[in-house]
């Protein structure tokens, strides 16, 4: 029997699209084979521990194979991602990305280890705290047009604190100084509970922060909450105004944390991954939690979280290079 060299042609195609499409499926159905490492770019404690540990718990059990912390904290993150990058991409490590590893960072530093955009595979984004803008109790500011009038009053005097240098923080006081014209004193800490500390004894004014280090100086009202930094009022300070409902557009800032992948994973444990951590937020209890720590699930595709990074990287390094912030 002879068989002609276009058919002979479309067998062979077709014997090798097929070949492909099972390895890709079977890379779907056996993942993982081994316990994943969820590295989170910070030592224990705090709200990104919380939710590695919350989420890896109930992926844990959607996957069937072990979920290990792993806190490699240091250097803004830099040392945690620099390790994922170099990571076999096979989906037994991941990342606990942030603002701090792929929003912020990567514009305070004249190099890093890792390349945010090429080095990594977003999967999805878990949550946002939003921040708020708090002042003293006694400092004689009930609104913040009152604080722009007592900073315009007193250039370059009337302090904010902030967790650190190029922090979340310290980036939401240095935006509200360039939407507002005002000329804030920055007064860095290590970390948000020196600074808290500082703000509810009056030594600092203002603070911009997210509401769990927060919350219990505002109900004991020794910190006068003014506004969220949100698209939304905050869940657990309804009665506080959005920055956007007083007229201030672009003061929009949380805190976000979500899970990528080094490049080079597979589409389909991508999806996988995407598709069990999607269930994972879903989940009410899980929401709840959250909730309690002032954190809003989110969600959403890969494709969606990579815009998501591409638009808050772009955002943030206008204010680093019109503020001058330099990683110290």
């Amino acid at each position: 029997m002879s068989i002609k060299r276009g058919d002979l042609c479309q067998s062979l195609l077709l014997a090798a699209i097929m070949g492909f499409a099972p390895a890709a499926l079977r890379a779907q159905d056996t993942y993982p084979t081994r316990p994943i490492q969820l590295v989170v770019p910070v030592p224990p404690g705090g709200a990104a521990d919380f939710i590695a540990r919350t989420v890896g718990a109930k992926l844990a059990d959607a996957l069937g194979q072990s979920v290990v912390i792993s806190n490699r904290g240091g250097a803004g993150g830099t040392i945690a991602s620099a390790g994922v990058a170099k990571a076999d991409p096979d989906g037994s490590t991941l990342l606990l990305n942030s603002i701090t590893t792929h929003g912020i960072g990567p514009h305070l530093y004249a190099s890093l280890p890792y390349d945010p955009a090429k080095d990594f595979l977003p999967i999805i984004l878990l949550v946002k705290l939003p921040l708020i803008m708090t002042v003293n109790a006694s400092v004689p500011a009930a609104s913040v047009q009152d604080v722009i009038a007592l900073a315009k009053a007193q250039p370059g005097q009337l302090a904010f604190a902030s967790s650190g240098n190029g922090g979340a923080p310290h980036l939401a006081g240095e935006l509200f100084r360039r939407v507002t014209g005002t000329d804030l004193l920055h007064v860095p800490y290590r970390g948000s509970g020196p600074a808290v500390i500082d703000l509810v004894a009056g030594r600092i004014a203002i603070m911009f922060d997210a509401v769990p280090s927060l919350l219990p100086f505002i109900t004991a009202e020794k910190v006068r909450p003014l506004a969220a930094a949100s698209a939304t009022r905050h869940p657990l300070l309804p009665a506080i105004p959005t920055f956007a409902e007083l007229g201030f557009r672009g003061m929009d800032i949380s805190l976000w944390y979500g899970i990528t992948a080094p490049a080079g994973t597979p589409k389909p444990i991508v999806e996988k991954l995407n598709a069990a951590l999607a269930k994972i937020l879903e989940i009410p209890e899980i929401r709840e939690s959250f909730a309690k720590q002032g954190a809003e699930a989110a969600g959403g595709t890969p494709e969606q979280y990579d815009a998501f990074i591409r638009a808050e990287s772009a955002k943030w390094r206008e204010v680093v290079k019109q503020a001058g912030i330099k990683a110290e």
